[in-house]
């Protein structure tokens, strides 16, 4: 009884202390939200800039649920949303962001926060949407961040984010729907545990430096709308199991390394796909005729890939297509029907753009291509060999902005119709055979900026009407057999500033006055034309001019003194013209001015010597029988005495004790010889490679390949090492050629090299980064060129395997074609479209040089001479070039044992023993060629029945395995073509020079020869 009282008297205790919390509950109970308010008093306190004051709410006089940006929750008044996105706002994040317990909501796109994503955000684990786009945060992402187990967005775009993707992502974010990181400096392999993240919709990871293979469980994420790998260095075969998520939209795959060739069935098995970008990687085979089922379809972008075949895609059923671009592939056979699919096209009301340039599209031009859409803005066919005219009914693409035509075959006039395109911005029908007049009606596309015409054969005059094309910055209209004088309207164009280019015309009378309007032009070309007249002096005006061409022309008279206001010019070349008096003074301080020709003139008196005049490379002044002076490398008389001291004078300056002075003198003599020598060769590769190459140090250099590390070296050559490196801030790949100054002739070499590749530029050559003429850090001279890397080392390297190499490689035979045909591309280019023309001298495989792409690179042009300019069959090398000219056993021409000069002939015949070496895979110098017996003889005795005999075997492995799958006649076929191969190499190793064969004409066969291949062969 008494323990039954004492429970309820405790229990009524209880109640009654229980009834005074209640009411006494908001005497003495701290906000619940008071963390939250401190938290965001510490984001506030580190923002550095606010100018449009969004913290200034942010204080204790205002409830913190009303602070601008802050969203609080009902029940508790806790922060679950933060938005201070696009408020300018700068700073750091601070990491007291991450006591914003219930927080599920965090937006600062389009700001200035910078340092690092503080890794205390990873205690959000309430939090759904995590938005930093458009900042400058840095670092790496934390791997934290995994624990927000609830996230269901994370968008991270434009930031300078590095690192890798933490693989932690993809275990824990499984809700995630977004994952949105492009635009960083992230590396590293795609992590192949975002492919657990089932419910993913969004992956963007484009602009990265993410690498390696896609990985093949991405194929798991059945709700993937959207997949942007772009601009990466991916590589590989995209996984087959990405092209069945029948969800995608959108898969966006440029400008990596991919592989491989579509599924024939993408457009069956993607049914929902809008926008398919898979531009600049390495794709091959046909276009998939499926994609004709991709009725949804409104972008598809394969451009420099190697497609190839004819494009057989139905487009009536696209009827959304918006985009298209197939250019810079091997699409097409060159046969009639090759563009009957741009009928199809018409279908397309929404079409705004075609690109299928660069390819091999054949057969005359469809009339149908005035009857697509008149949405269209952009026709681009260029560099194919279409025929045919150019439809009257073009004028109905009213809308078109760029039309394209140029490189093709295309013949008929222009009509007057282009005239009416009255948006028309870039037009471009150069290399073509169109004939007639330049039509009036041009003048009427005022808002023009860009138009060429050149090699055509088109003739007359130039219309004045051009004047009224005001926005031209871009006028070619270059060997066009144009007649007449230059109409100065033209010249009144002020908005003129890429190039002017009217070449190789006949245009006649004075140059016009109103030239001085151009003064934003950087490339005016008037040569070989009839002018005449002296130069304006308003020419002056033009102080942006770089290049400046006026040979070939009859000007008179002196250079006008006002021309030495043209501050940026680099290249000016009077030749061949009548000008007379005096070479300025003033040329020789224009300091960006690295060539200079004013040969076959009537100049007179003395030539400067500085600036431009002290390189004998830069400057040509032949056929001006009156100059003298200048270098003495010019070879020039000397000007004539303006006086001597008398004879007394002289004589008492020397008379002294002649003991002591003789001694004296002579020892300062050796000394000063031997210095003054030293010094003047450092001086003249010095001021050479300052025109034309920026300088590094040599702590550069030696910090960029690890002190010149033996575990760095990957090459050694005939006048030194070659080294890979890293160099600058963006570790850029590089190959460092130093040379051995102890070998006999190689800073000569170092100086060829230079002056050869100092003008010349072409995608086969190999390119000079800088250059390092300096000592080293014992004091001893060192000199070296840097050059872009080659990742995929030499010709060398491929067809004669060290064995130290981990890994057996082998060319194919297109690869192989491909090859030899950049490197004959190479020798035409230096031969053919340079002046002076220019010989190799050394061609072998350990100089050809491949990039990632197999793409050849033509290096080493220690041993190049400069020829005369005799008829190009026949030129020689220049007389001031040195005699007797180097050259690996094997691959000099045999008249160069005999004491012949350097030639193009000399050049070819090192091409056709290189050409027989890569198809037969024996070098020259093999021990089996003896007793007469060499490489050429080897070939010659094989044609044309016995080719296949003497072909490298894996490459016969190849070319059987491929006859296994065809027809005898196409078997014959492929074995036609290896025996035309062979026979170019070995006509261009005869042993008379006049036997062998241009190499122009090599080009053209070797290409004819790969065509048919591919028309033949699957690879």
């Amino acid at each position: 009884m008494l323990n039954s009282i004492s429970l309820s008297c405790q229990l009524a205790a209880l109640v009654w202390c229980f009834s005074l919390l209640l009411q006494s509950h908001h005497s003495f109970s701290v906000p619940s939200n008071e963390t939250d308010r401190l938290a965001l008093l510490a984001i506030g306190s580190q923002l550095e800039d606010d100018p449009l004051g969004v913290t200034s709410s942010w204080n204790n006089s205002t409830n913190l649920c009303q602070w601008t940006g802050v969203t609080c929750g009902h029940r508790h008044q806790r922060v679950t949303k933060l938005d201070l996105s696009n408020r300018t706002i700068g700073g750091t994040l601070s990491p007291y962001v991450g006591n914003l317990s219930f927080l599920r909501y965090l937006n600062l796109a389009d700001n200035n926060f910078h340092g690092e994503i503080p890794h205390q955000i990873g205690r959000l684990v309430r939090l759904e949407a995590l938005v930093l786009a458009n900042n400058s945060f840095s670092g790496k992402i934390p791997t934290n961040l995994s624990r927000c187990s609830n996230l269901i967005s994370f968008n991270a775009r434009r930031n300078n984010l590095v690192g890798e993707i933490p693989a932690e992502l993809g275990y824990n974010w499984l809700k995630l729907e977004n994952l949105t990181i492009a635009d960083n400096h992230l590396t590293g392999h795609f992590p192949a545990s975002i492919g657990n993240l089932s419910t993913l919709e969004r992956i963007n990871v484009l602009g990265n430096g993410l690498w390696g293979r896609i990985p093949n469980n991405l194929g798991n994420l059945r709700n993937l709308i959207l997949l942007n790998l772009g601009e990466n260095r991916f590589s590989g075969i995209v996984p087959p199991s990405i092209f069945n998520i029948s969800s995608l939209e959108n898969v966006f795959l440029p400008t990596n390394r991919f592989n491989g060739s579509l599924p024939l069935d993408i457009g069956v098995s993607l049914p929902k796909l809008r926008g398919f970008i898979v531009a600049e990687n390495n794709f091959a085979g046909s276009i998939p005729e499926s994609l004709s089922n991709a009725s949804n379809l409104v972008e598809l972008t394969l451009f420099d890939n190697q497609f190839r075949g004819k494009v057989s895609i139905y487009f009536r059923s696209l009827k959304n297509l918006e985009w298209l671009n197939l250019g810079s592939n091997n699409l097409g056979t060159g046969e009639a029907n090759d563009l009957d699919f741009l009928t199809l096209l018409t279908n397309c009301t929404e079409l705004t753009a075609i690109g299928l340039d660069d390819n091999r599209f054949g057969g005359v031009l469809p009339h149908s291509i005035a009857n697509l859409s008149s949405t269209m803005t952009d026709i681009v066919i260029a560099g194919n060999q279409i025929s045919g005219i150019i439809p009257t009914g073009i004028r109905n693409l009213v809308n078109l902005v760029e039309l394209c035509m140029d490189d093709n075959k295309l013949t008929g006039t222009i009509p007057h119709a282009i005239g009416e395109l009255k948006n028309l911005q870039l037009l471009y029908l150069d290399s073509n055979f169109l004939a007639g007049g330049i039509p009036t009606s041009l003048g009427n596309l005022t808002l023009l900026t860009n138009l060429a015409l050149s090699s055509n054969d088109l003739q007359g005059s130039i219309p004045p009407s051009l004047g009224n094309c005001k926005n031209l910055i871009e006028l070619h209209m270059a060997d066009i057999e144009l007649t007449g004088a230059l109409p100065p309207q033209i010249l009144s164009i002020s908005t003129l500033s890429l190039s002017l280019d009217l070449s190789y015309n006949r245009l006649s009378g004075t140059l016009p006055l109103e030239v001085g309007n151009l003064k934003n032009l950087v490339y005016f070309n008037i040569s070989l034309n009839r002018f005449s007249g002296e130069i304006p002096v308003t020419l002056s005006a033009c102080t942006s001019l770089q290049q400046l061409y006026l040979q070939g022309n009859s000007f008179s008279g002196s250079i006008p003194s006002s021309l030495s206001s043209l501050k940026s010019i680099k290249e000016l070349d009077m030749s061949s013209n009548n000008l007379s008096g005096q070479i300025p003074e003033y040329l020789e301080n224009l300091s960006f001015l690295e060539y200079l020709n004013l040969s076959y003139n009537h100049f007179e008196g003395e030539v400067p010597t500085k600036g431009v005049f002290s390189n004998k490379t830069g400057i040509s002044l032949s056929g001006n029988g009156k100059v003298c002076g200048g270098l003495d490398e010019l070879n020039l008389p000397p000007c004539p005495s303006r006086g001597l001291k008398k004879r007394t004078d002289f004589l008492l300056k020397v008379v002294v004790p002649v003991t002591v002075s003789g001694v004296i003198l002579s020892l300062c003599l050796v000394l000063f010889l031997a210095r003054r020598r030293r010094s003047a060769h450092k001086s003249s590769v010095s001021q050479l490679m300052d025109q034309q190459f920026p300088m590094i140090s040599y702590a550069e250099l030696s910090k960029a390949t690890n002190d010149f590390s033996s575990s760095n070296m990957i090459g050694q050559g005939s006048f030194g090492f070659v080294y890979k490196g890293n160099l600058g801030e963006n570790g850029m790949m590089v190959a460092v050629k130093v040379i051995n100054l102890k070998q006999k002739g190689a800073s000569n070499g170092f100086v060829a090299e230079c002056q050869a590749l100092r003008n010349i530029r072409h995608r086969n050559l190999i390119k000079i980064i800088t250059i390092c003429s300096s000592i080293d850090f014992k004091g001893v001279d060192f000199q070296a060129i840097v050059y872009e890397y080659m990742q995929n080392g030499s010709l060398e390297d491929w067809l004669h395997q060290s064995e130290d190499q981990q890994e057996a490689r082998s060319l194919t035979l297109i690869q192989r074609l491909n090859i030899i045909i950049d490197v004959a591309s190479a020798i035409e280019y230096i031969h053919h479209h340079c002046q002076p023309p220019v010989v190799h001298g050394d061609l072998k495989p350990s100089n050809v040089l491949l990039d990632q792409d197999l793409v050849a690179h033509l290096g080493d042009f220690g041993l190049a001479k400069f020829l005369s300019s005799s008829p190009l069959d026949t030129a020689v090398e220049t007389p001031s070039s040195s005699k007797g000219i180097k050259g690996t056993v094997g691959y000099i021409a045999p008249e160069y044992g005999m004491g012949g000069e350097a030639s193009m002939t000399g050049d070819v015949y090192s091409f056709g023993i290189l050409l027989l070496e890569m198809f037969t895979r024996r070098r020259p110098t093999d021990g089996m060629f003896n007793q007469g017996l060499t490489l050429h003889e080897f070939a010659r005795t094989a044609l044309p029945d016995k080719v296949m005999e003497i072909v490298d075997s894996v490459l016969l492995l190849e070319v059987q395995a491929s006859n296994s799958r065809s027809c005898g006649d196409e078997r014959l076929r492929t074995e036609e073509r290896l025996v035309a191969v062979v026979e170019t190499g070995v006509v261009c190793s005869m042993e008379s020079p006049t036997e062998r064969m241009e190499m122009r004409d090599v080009v053209a066969k070797l290409c004819r020869a790969r065509d048919t291949f591919l028309g033949r062969m699957r690879i």
